[in-house]
C-alpha cells in the first residue's frame, strides 16, 4: 500500500532487505527483474511498480508528482517494517533514489545508482539529443530496414512486434545488436510526464541537500550511456560518501551489456553495506 492507494509489489529472496527501483517514471518492474533476480540467492529483494505504472494505477495519472513517489517508498519502507532502507536504483529510478535520500537522509542506509537520471542542469538535454542522434545512426536504420524486409510482420507478428520494440531502445546501448530480446515494458505517458513536469525547478535545492548527505552511494555508469558520464561525475564530487564507477564497455544498459561486472559491483557493496 503506498501513501496515494494500492501499489504493486514483490519480493523474493532471502537476506539483508534491498529495494529496487525501476526506470520510467510510469514503468514497471517486471523488464528488471529477470536480471536483477541473480541478486536473490544473497539478498532480499523487493520490487514494486511505481505509482502511474504497471499494476499499480491511479485513477489521475496527470497529478502524479516526484513527492507522491517519495511519500509512497516511506510508506513501502513502514509496510517492510524497516528502520533504514538499503536501495538499488535503475535510472529514473537512481533520480528516485537521491530524492529519497535529500528528504529522509535518517532513514537510508545505502544506495546504488545504476545509469542514474539527471537531477539538474542541461543533461537532460544533452540525453535526448544524443539519443536522437543515435537512433538515426546508420547501423540502426539498416536494422530497421532489414526488419521490414524480413516479412516477419506477416509470418510471425508477435516476433516483429519484439523486433520494433529492440529497436526503439537500440539507441540506449553501445551495440545497438545487444538490445534484441529486450525485455519489453509500457510507459504510461501521463504518469510519466507528470512526473517529469513536477521536477522542474527542483534541481539546485535537490543539489544543495545531497552536499550534505552522507550515505553511502555507489554510481555505476557506462562511458558510452546517452545520459552524459559528467553527470554522474559531479553527482559523485558532490557528494561526501559516493564513488563512481565508469563502466568501460555500456551504454545506459550496464546489466546487459557488463552484466558480470555490475552485479560484481552491486554485490561487493551492498555486503559492505547491510547487515548479514
Amino acid at each position: 500500500m503506498g501513501a496515494g492507494g494500492r501499489l504493486f509489489v514483490r519480493d523474493i529472496g532471502a537476506g539483508p532487505p534491498v529495494a529496487l527501483l525501476h526506470g520510467g517514471p510510469g514503468a514497471q518492474h517486471d523488464y528488471l527483474l529477470p536480471a536483477f533476480r541473480v541478486l536473490e540467492d544473497e539478498f532480499h529483494l523487493y520490487f514494486y511498480d511505481q505509482r502511474g505504472g504497471g499494476r499499480s494505477q491511479v485513477p489521475q495519472p496527470r497529478k502524479v508528482g516526484w513527492r507522491d513517489h517519495v511519500a509512497d517508498l516511506e510508506t513501502l519502507r513502514v509496510d517492510w517494517g524497516l528502520d533504514r532502507l538499503t536501495i538499488v536504483g535503475y535510472s529514473w529510478g537512481g533520480l528516485l533514489a537521491l530524492l529519497y535520500t535529500s528528504e529522509f537522509p535518517d532513514r537510508m542506509r545505502a544506495q546504488v545508482l545504476v545509469a542514474p537520471a539527471p537531477g539538474w542542469g542541461d543533461y537532460h538535454r544533452s540525453f535526448r539529443k544524443e539519443f536522437l542522434r543515435r537512433s538515426q545512426s546508420p547501423e540502426i536504420k539498416k536494422l530497421r530496414a532489414e526488419l521490414e524486409a524480413s516479412g516477419l510482420r506477416q509470418s510471425e507478428p508477435a516476433r516483429y512486434g519484439q523486433r520494433r520494440f529492440d529497436l526503439s531502445v537500440a539507441a540506449y546501448y553501445l551495440n545497438p545488436g545487444s538490445a534484441f530480446d529486450s525485455e519489453s515494458f509500457v510507459v504510461h505517458l501521463q504518469a510519466q510526464q507528470a512526473t517529469w513536469a513536477s521536477l522542474r525547478g527542483c534541481g539546485a535545492d535537490l543539489r544543495r541537500k545531497l552536499e550534505l548527505v552522507q550515505t553511502p552511494t555507489l554510481v555505476l555508469h557506462g562511458r558510452h550511456d546517452p545520459i552524459p558520464l559528467e553527470w554522474a561525475e559531479e553527482l559523485a564530487r558532490i557528494m561526501p560518501s559516493a564513488r563512481l564507477v565508469v563502466l568501460e564497455n555500456s551504454g545506459h544498459v550496464p546489466y546487459v551489456e557488463e552484466a558480470d561486472r555490475t552485479f560484481g559491483e552491486i554485490r561487493r557493496f551492498l555486503r559492505e553495506h547491510t547487515d548479514s
